[in-house]
């Protein structure tokens, strides 16, 4: 999965130790995405990928990443994990840039696919958008 927008805060690096006793690294920064309604989205970069990928506030950046959520104790976490980051717009070798028409399957029928933000706007004076 890919999600791209601007680095608006980087957060400080953690550190630690996990219990076999290797030591780790976290470098969590929120990206701000763009669109109608922009949305704030915190990720983390992990280990040797922080160095691999220096980050700074302001960026535009696309990063491919990991979803996970995991149960502790009767509450859900969930931790979106960045193992790829690229400046917007530019793919990584063998990554064809991002399609932005519409593809055709058998029938040459074109195939739309759905906005990212749902349109509330509403249309026609005092008509309800439901």
């Amino acid at each position: 999965m890919e999600i791209t927008g601007q680095i608006i805060q980087m957060l400080p690096e953690v550190t630690g130790t996990g219990r076999s006793g290797n030591s780790w690294r976290k470098q969590e920064f929120i990206l701000e995405t763009k669109g109608q309604y922009p949305r704030k989205v915190c990720m983390s970069l992990w280990g040797d990928k922080i160095d691999q990928f220096p980050l700074q506030t302001g960026s535009e950046i696309t990063a491919s990443i990991e979803v996970e959520s995991r149960e502790y104790n009767g509450r859900w976490y969930t931790d979106i994990r960045a193992w790829k980051v690229a400046a917007a717009g530019v793919g990584g070798p063998g990554m064809p840039p991002p399609q932005s028409s519409p593809m055709s399957m058998g029938g040459g029928a074109p195939v739309r696919s759905l906005p990212s933000e749902p349109d509330y706007s509403v249309q026609g004076g005092d008509d309800m958008p439901f």
